[in-house]
C-alpha cells in the first residue's frame, strides 16, 4: 500500500464552503487525501461550526481525485449503524476506489444531543463493534444481493439489503487509542485508526492491531494504518502557540473527554490549559523541519496513510509552507 499525507478537515472550525474550498486547495499543493470530522457540535464556542460530514464529504469527493473518509464517525447513539452503511455504501457507489469508513464509540458532545442514556466506556466500545457487524453484513447484502437481518443486544436490524452498493466495499476502519481495542479491532476491521502521541505507545498500539489481525487469518502489513496528526504551524513560535491555546485548548486537556457534553463546559476546562499540557498531544513549532521529523518518525513506525490537521486559522499559508518545504521530503 502506498504511505500519504492527507488533509484532515477539522470541521469543528471549519463553514462547510471552507472546508471543501481548502481540500482542493491542499490537493493542488501535493496534499493525497481528505480526513472530516463527524461532530454535531465543536470543542469550544471558538471553533464555531459542526457541519454535517456526509454533505461535506460529497462535495469534498466532486472537487478531489484522492481518497476520503470521516475520521471517525460513530454509528452507535445520533446514526443507527444501517444509516450510516447506507451513506457509506453510497459514496462507495459514486466515487468507486476512494471512500473509506472511520469508525469510532463516540463522545458525549455529540451523541448525548439524542437523549440516550451515555454509557461507561465498555458498553460504548460493544455497542461500536456491534454497529460494525451490522455494517459489514449490509455492505455484504448489498454485494450479494441477499437480504439480511440481526437481532443484537442493542441494535435490531429488519430484513432488508443495501440496494445501492460498490463492487467493492469501503474499508473499514476502527478507531482506538487503546491496546485492548487495537487487538480487537484487528480481528474485524479492515485498518485501524489512531492520533498522535508518544512513539512507543503508538508501537504498541500497532503492535496489537497486528495480533489480532494475525488471529483472524489476515495479512497485518496489508491492512491501512491511519494517523490523525494535530498540530499548530505558524510563521513565529508565538503565533503557533496562540492558535493552540485559542482554537484547539481541548487539545491540551490531559484527561478522558467522552463525557463532556457542552462546548461551554469544555471552554471552562479551557481555561487551565497550560502551553506545557500540549507536549506529545499537539506539535507546535514554527520550523517546517521540526514537523516533517515528526511525521517521518511516524512513517517509520509503520503507518501508511498521516492526516495533517493545523489548529490554527491561517490554513492556506499552512498548506502552502507543507505542500512546498514538508510534504515532498518525507520519505515513504
Amino acid at each position: 500500500m502506498t504511505a500519504r499525507i492527507g488533509f484532515s478537515a477539522a470541521l469543528e472550525q471549519l463553514a462547510p464552503a471552507e472546508a471543501v474550498e481548502l481540500a482542493a486547495y491542499a490537493e493542488s499543493r501535493g496534499f493525497s487525501g481528505v480526513m472530516a470530522s463527524d461532530h454535531f457540535q465543536p470543542w469550544v464556542p471558538q471553533q464555531g461550526e459542526s457541519p454535517f460530514v456526509w454533505n461535506v464529504l460529497t462535495a469534498v469527493a466532486e472537487r478531489t481525485v484522492g481518497d476520503f473518509g470521516p475520521g471517525v464517525t460513530a454509528p452507535t447513539f445520533r446514526l443507527h449503524p444501517a444509516v450510516v452503511a447506507q451513506a457509506s455504501a453510497t459514496l462507495g457507489a459514486m466515487y468507486p476506489g476512494r471512500h473509506w469508513l472511520g469508525i469510532g464509540s463516540g463522545e458525549a458532545l455529540s451523541e448525548h444531543v439524542v437523549g440516550q442514556y451515555w454509557p461507561e466506556a465498555p458498553e460504548r466500545i460493544d455497542r461500536m463493534f456491534e454497529a460494525v457487524e451490522i455494517i459489514q453484513r449490509l455492505f455484504a447484502s448489498g454485494i450479494r444481493h441477499r437480504d439480511v437481518k440481526f437481532d443484537g443486544r442493542y441494535f435490531k436490524l429488519e430484513t432488508t439489503r443495501l440496494w445501492t452498493m460498490p463492487e467493492v466495499a469501503p474499508e473499514i476502519l476502527i478507531a482506538t487509542a487503546g491496546p485492548v481495542t487495537a487487538r480487537r479491532a484487528g480481528k474485524v476491521a479492515d485498518g485501524l485508526i489512531t492520533v498522535g502521541a508518544p512513539v512507543d505507545r503508538l508501537a504498541n498500539l500497532l503492535e496489537r492491531f497486528a495480533e489480532g489481525q494475525r488471529e483472524s487469518g489476515r495479512r497485518a502489513d496489508a491492512a491501512p494504518k491511519v494517523l490523525q496528526l494535530h498540530l499548530s504551524w505558524a510563521a513565529t513560535e508565538q503565533e503557533a502557540l496562540e492558535n493552540a491555546l485559542t482554537e484547539w485548548p481541548n487539545g491540551g486537556m490531559r484527561f478522558p473527554k467522552t463525557d463532556i457534553r457542552s462546548p461551554y463546559e469544555f471552554a471552562q476546562f479551557a481555561r487551565s490549559v497550560r502551553p506545557e499540557d500540549f507536549e506529545g498531544q499537539v506539535l507546535i513549532s514554527a520550523d517546517p523541519d521540526v514537523h516533517r521529523a515528526a511525521i517521518q518518525q511516524y512513517v517509520d513506525l509503520g503507518f501508511d496513510r498521516v492526516y495533517l490537521h493545523n489548529v490554527g486559522r491561517n490554513q492556506r499559508e499552512w498548506i502552502d509552507v507543507f505542500g512546498r518545504e514538508v510534504l515532498p521530503k518525507v520519505r515513504f
